[in-house]
């Protein structure tokens, strides 16, 4: 799967290798570590969330059963599980792995990456556009990032992941900029063909 191959790469780079979280070693979620599922986990939550606002009000907008072969099926649940990471780490692998690699991986990237980059501009996350621009990505704080992702986001992705949420937040805001940085290698974010190129490359 070539998105995971980019979010593996960015993990592995010269910023060092992401160690995984004790109680959650890699090899439990099929070779995922909690930080690569919390990137995925965060780009297929921003993706449900624009679609539904798209779809508000649509007759069918009840995404729980959809025949998308499984893009929004069950995403509702994707992050707002209540097992969490104990019973569910393996299991929200797979299901990451499927939205990302099937046919329709095109579309849940580049809304996803899309939802992502305008949130966190009016989250007052101003940076965000330096990710996706062709220049130097502008770091930004864990705290800063925190407040424009808000709680919810936040919390669900600790349960799922396993992370607490201080450390979710050090390593997302150490990695996603290089992350969007490299999905979006023409300075500007992916049109649905692009991203599924990109998440079907390698």
């Amino acid at each position: 799967m070539g998105l995971l191959d980019v979010v593996n790469g960015v993990l592995a780079g010269p910023r060092g290798q992401v160690q995984p979280q004790p109680s959650q070693p890699a090899s439990s979620g099929g070779g995922m570590s909690p930080i690569t599922m919390a990137l995925l986990g965060l780009l297929a939550y921003k993706a449900f969330k624009g679609r539904g606002a798209a779809a508000q009000g649509a007759p069918g907008a009840d995404t729980t059963a959809g025949s998308g072969g499984g893009l929004l099926g069950g995403l509702g649940g994707l992050l707002g599980g209540a097992g969490g990471a104990q019973g569910g780490f393996a299991d929200l692998a797979g299901r990451l792995g499927g939205l990302f690699g099937g046919a329709s991986a095109g579309g849940t990237l580049s809304s996803g990456l899309s939802t992502l980059i305008n949130g966190l501009q009016r989250g007052g996350v101003g940076q965000a556009q330096s990710w996706v621009g062709s220049g130097p990505n502008q770091p930004v704080a864990p705290d800063q990032l925190g407040a424009a992702l808000g709680n919810d986001t936040v919390d669900a992705l600790s349960r799922q992941t396993g992370m607490s949420p201080s450390d979710l937040l050090s390593a997302l805001s150490q990695h996603l900029p290089d992350v969007v940085d490299q999905l979006t290698p023409q300075g500007r974010l992916p049109s649905e063909g692009e991203a599924q190129q990109l998440a079907h490359a390698g």
